[in-house]
């Protein structure tokens, strides 16, 4: 479990490297079209600095795209005892708890560490989780906040949402930028390749962030609450009940408990959630040696 966790955060300098690096090619890519090599750094810098903006604000942005409102113990004393029990438990400061008004079953972290989180519930999840099972859900929310998963998917979606930007400049450049003729054939095409396969590569990259935290959240979970059984029927509950949430946002649907989006042909392929399926399994095979 703890070689996981300390893998996690190998891999986590590894993709922030993958990012620096797919923007410094864009960076280099509008330095080569515009014929100055210090363009590299500015976009370079910039993306930097967006992402400390992104590290200190996204959270709030999160809870207001899904339209969370934060609550006080009177108001849910079900949930805020739960979560206030596992923060006990686990050591941790109580997070700000949010409730948001919707009938599909869900919860989320977010945050950029255990003394700034958040944790957030659907009243579909209270409405159809017994006390088990929520406190099962809440705990794997508490191993987001635990595992700093929560600032991983912050600085991702930082980077991936500037990767995102900098290659539709790059598109607007390339194809309503004027006279092109001084630029050399290489780098329009070049430019092509990074248009196309940038944000694929971010997109792919962020999937896989957010596949392997729901793995090691579950697994923290059960380390907390000892109850493998109460986490797997939560999972099974959502195969029932589970549907797409009233406010979709492809931007924070990996800070979730279950993928709140419209399922598509594709989805399986680029959901941001490893299959239902595969994380009940792994709970009823392996669950009691977490």
């Amino acid at each position: 479990m703890y070689k996981a966790i300390a893998a996690n955060k190998r891999n986590t300098l590894l993709i922030m490297a993958v990012f620096i690096g797919l923007i410094g090619g864009i960076g280099w890519l509008v330095s080569a079209y515009m014929g100055n090599t210090s363009f590299t750094y500015w976009i370079i810098g910039g993306a930097a600095v967006y992402a400390f903006i992104q590290y200190f604000i996204a959270s709030k942005l999160a809870l207001a795209v899904s339209g969370a409102h934060e609550i006080e113990k009177k108001q849910n004393p079900r949930l805020y005892r739960i979560v206030e029990n596992l923060a006990i438990t686990l050591g941790m400061p109580t997070p700000k708890i949010y409730i948001i008004d919707d009938p599909a079953p869900n919860a989320f972290a977010t945050g950029r560490d255990p003394k700034h989180a958040v944790v957030a519930a659907t009243t579909g999840l209270m409405d159809v989780m017994n006390d088990r099972e929520l406190e099962a859900v809440m705990a794997h929310e508490m191993g987001h906040v635990q595992n700093y998963d929560i600032r991983v998917s912050m600085i991702a979606f930082g980077l991936v949402s500037a990767i995102g930007l900098l290659s539709d400049l790059v598109a607007r450049m390339l194809f309503f930028g004027g006279d092109r003729r001084d630029v050399h054939p290489i780098v329009i095409v070049v430019g092509l390749v990074v248009v196309i396969l940038a944000p694929i590569v971010a997109t792919i990259v962020q999937l896989a962030i957010s596949r392997q935290r729901e793995y090691l959240a579950d697994a923290s979970g059960v380390m907390t609450t000892r109850d493998a059984d109460g986490l797997a029927s939560a999972l099974e509950k959502l195969q029932q009940y589970g549907k797409p949430m009233k406010r979709q946002s492809t931007t924070t649907a990996h800070l979730f408990f279950n993928n709140p989006l419209k399922s598509g042909g594709l989805s399986k392929l680029f959901s941001t959630h490893p299959p239902l399926e595969e994380r009940i399994k792994r709970l009823r095979t392996h669950g009691q040696s977490f």
